[in-house]
């Protein structure tokens, strides 16, 4: 290993950066070099950026498995191009965190995270590109886990293409962490883990399920309070699979209120109030809220974290079990 790579520049839409090849990488590829010494942009565009010609050694062109001696100069001159073809909308953004490397925001419930069919305008992708038009040209406009659309809480958003590396190698490592407040049905006797393989659904394709050949999933809960007919509990993700929370509690007969999809027949505990059983018919999503979120901040390299309030649905229903 050589140099840290000069001449950087995170704000342009053009990369220029150089780096000396050490001799001790004598006869080792120039993909796997190239990977070591521009760390903060991902394997496939480095590749591609070799294959275009917009990462040289010593000004020429070569191919990605080309051996180096040590000694080389490695070139960046590479401009970064729009993602994908999304419109920018003026939508409010209710923003926890902001600096250079990251936003961090609170997601309100009814909103769709990334564009796709049948959803191309109204997402938090739109309101994002017109929030900061600069992440046109980081990967999903930096957008690099999910919350389902009616999941309120918190989402990191990585503003730059470094960051952006750097938070999808940590949500791999499993250095983020991410807790959940949920209210599901039944009286839970106390905390557990789930640690079952998520899949997609055999039969209807839009769901998952717990399946064998899944991948694996990990979910540990603890109760926070117990009501008559249903638990507020605490829930840490190890894993991020698809719809993760929802699936697992629903394995092991604890469906999150108001989840039309992985919840069943809702159920309504008898002997309640008229008020409970029309604030529990009428709850619209699934009460499930992405309470506090932490990571090793992409510029600094400290741990930090951000707690966000319940919002106020899951909260009037949090009061409503308590009155009965």
């Amino acid at each position: 290993m050589s140099d840290f790579p000069e001449q950087i520049d995170h704000h342009s839409d053009q990369i220029e950066q150089t780096a000396v090849v050490s001799t001790s990488d004598c006869g080792r590829r120039l993909d796997q070099i190239a990977a070591e010494l521009f760390a903060d942009f991902s394997r496939s565009r480095l590749q591609q950026w070799i294959k275009t010609g917009e990462l040289r050694v010593d000004g020429q062109q070569q191919s990605p498995k080309f051996k180096l001696l040590g000694g080389e100069q490695l070139a960046i001159s590479a401009e970064l191009k729009a993602e994908g073809e999304w419109q920018a909308e003026e939508i409010p953004l209710d923003i926890v965190h902001e600096d250079e490397h990251i936003i961090v925001i609170n997601k309100p419930t009814n909103m769709v995270v990334h564009p796709a069919a049948g959803n191309r305008q109204g997402t938090l992708l739109n309101a994002l590109l017109f929030h900061c038009p600069q992440l046109e040209s980081v990967p999903r406009a930096g957008i690099v886990h999910r919350l389902d659309k009616d999941t309120t809480g918190l989402m990191v958003v990585a503003k730059t293409l470094a960051a952006h590396t750097d938070l999808v190698a940590q949500l791999q490592a499993r250095t983020v962490s991410r807790e959940y407040e949920a209210v599901v049905s039944g009286v839970m006797t106390g905390g557990g883990l789930v640690d079952q393989p998520i899949g997609r659904h055999p039969k209807q394709r839009k769901k998952m399920a717990v399946v064998k050949d899944g991948k694996e999933a990990r979910t540990h809960y603890k109760v926070l309070e117990r009501f008559a007919g249903h638990t507020h509990i605490r829930l840490k993700l190890e894993t991020g699979r698809t719809h993760q929370i929802r699936v697992h509690m629903a394995s092991i007969n604890y469906p999150i209120v108001g989840d039309d999809a992985y919840g069943g027949r809702p159920r309504v505990p008898k002997g309640i109030s008229e008020q409970l059983r029309e604030t529990l018919q009428q709850f619209g999503r699934q009460a499930l809220h992405a309470r506090e979120l932490g990571l090793i901040h992409p510029g600094s390299g400290e741990f930090i974290s951000w707690a966000t309030e319940l919002p106020d649905d899951m909260q009037l229903l949090l009061a409503a079990l308590a009155a009965g």
